[in-house]
């Protein structure tokens, strides 16, 4: 991270497209945690998102910029990099946001935008990363939480649980889980990073608690 960014208190973008229920879990986790920073926004590319109206009830600005197959690609990456560089933004947080991010905002935040993914990374990429597992009969799956590069679901990962897959259970147990693993994992990577204590070395990343 950018040593002369240590101490400063964070400005945070989340982007969501649905539920948010990782949403809630940071902000839950805020309240109680002082994370050395703050959600400015929470963005959107779909006016029904349940993640705006969290926005709202947390008094977080709720920012939709609506994509579908008739827009223009190119016109909706450049509003949402706008949208971002508009309110200084430090750290973007993906929770659930299922629009590939351009090229472009990706280098110009590198280093700079965590995932949450529901499989233990590198396997089962992509978006159906419960259901891939599942059907592959995996005994073990779980969440990763990683840095985003332009190829999908490879960047550099800060942390991992594994969410272990018992005989009998279907498809709806291992979702439930896998979300629990994700609450629980997510909020204290963002707080890491906030609080300057991620080192990315190669491909590994070391976290450094500041006490």
């Amino acid at each position: 991270m950018n040593d002369s960014m240590a101490g400063s208190r964070k400005r945070i973008a989340v982007f969501a497209s649905g539920n948010g229920s990782n949403l809630q879990a940071i902000i839950d986790f805020s309240k109680n945690t002082d994370i050395n920073g703050d959600i400015v926004i929470v963005l959107s590319n779909n006016p029904d998102a349940f993640a705006l109206k969290r926005a709202l009830s947390a008094g977080i600005e709720p920012v939709c910029i609506p994509f579908n197959r008739n827009n223009d690609r190119f016109e909706y990456n450049r509003a949402v990099l706008q949208a971002v560089k508009d309110k200084k933004i430090d750290l973007v947080c993906l929770a659930g946001y299922m629009l590939m991010l351009s090229s472009e905002f990706i280098n110009q935040y590198f280093n700079k935008i965590i995932n949450i993914h529901p499989s233990l990374l590198p396997s089962f990429k992509g978006a159906h990363g419960i259901v891939d597992a599942f059907n592959y009969g995996v005994k073990v799956t779980g969440v990763t939480v990683h840095f985003v590069e332009n190829e999908l679901d490879t960047g550099p990962i800060i942390s991992q649980e594994a969410v272990f897959v018992n005989e009998g259970e279907t498809i709806e147990d291992l979702e439930k889980k896998i979300h629990e693993a994700e609450h629980r994992i997510y909020p204290p990577a963002l707080r890491h990073f906030c609080r300057d204590e991620l080192r990315i070395i190669g491909r590994k990343v070391i976290i450094t608690e500041r006490g």
